[in-house]
C-alpha cells in the first residue's frame, strides 16, 4: 500500500516564502512522476508542478519562476519550495504519486496540506 504524507502548510504573509514537503512509503511499485496539485473550494484539483522521471520538471505557467519541485529518491521524499507567494496561492495542496502497480497505472495521493497566504 503507498501512503503519501504532506507537511509544512501554514499562514504566510504575500511576498513570503514556504516549503512543502511530501514523505512517500511503499514497495514494489515503478514510479512515473511525483507532484503537487492543488484545490480550493468550487474548483476542480489542478497540477501545480511534476517531476517525470528524470525529465526536465513541469511547472503550471502561473508558478514559474517562483516554485520549485526537489524530488529525493533516496530519502523518498519530494518537496515544493514556494517564494514571492500570493493570494491567489492560497489552496490545499495534495502531493501526488503516478506508478505502474499491479500491470496498471495508478495515481495515489496524500491528505492535503492548507496553505493560506494572507496579510
Amino acid at each position: 500500500q503507498v501512503k503519501l504524507v504532506e507537511s509544512g502548510g501554514g499562514l504566510v504573509q504575500p511576498g513570503g516564502s514556504l516549503r512543502l514537503s511530501c514523505a512517500a512509503s511503499g514497495n514494489m511499485r515503478n514510479i512515473k512522476a511525483m507532484g503537487w496539485y492543488r484545490q480550493v473550494p468550487g474548483k476542480s484539483r489542478e497540477l501545480v508542478a511534476s517531476q517525470p522521471g528524470s525529465a526536465r520538471p513541469y511547472y503550471a505557467d502561473s508558478v514559474k519562476g517562483r516554485f520549485t519541485i526537489a524530488e529525493d529518491t533516496a530519502k523518498n521524499t519530494v518537496d515544493l519550495q514556494m517564494s514571492d507567494l500570493k493570494t491567489e496561492n492560497t489552496a490545499v495542496y495534495y502531493c501526488n504519486e503516478r506508478a505502474t502497480d499491479c500491470g496498471d497505472e495508478h495515481d495515489y495521493w496524500g491528505q492535503g496540506t492548507k496553505v493560506t497566504v494572507s496579510s
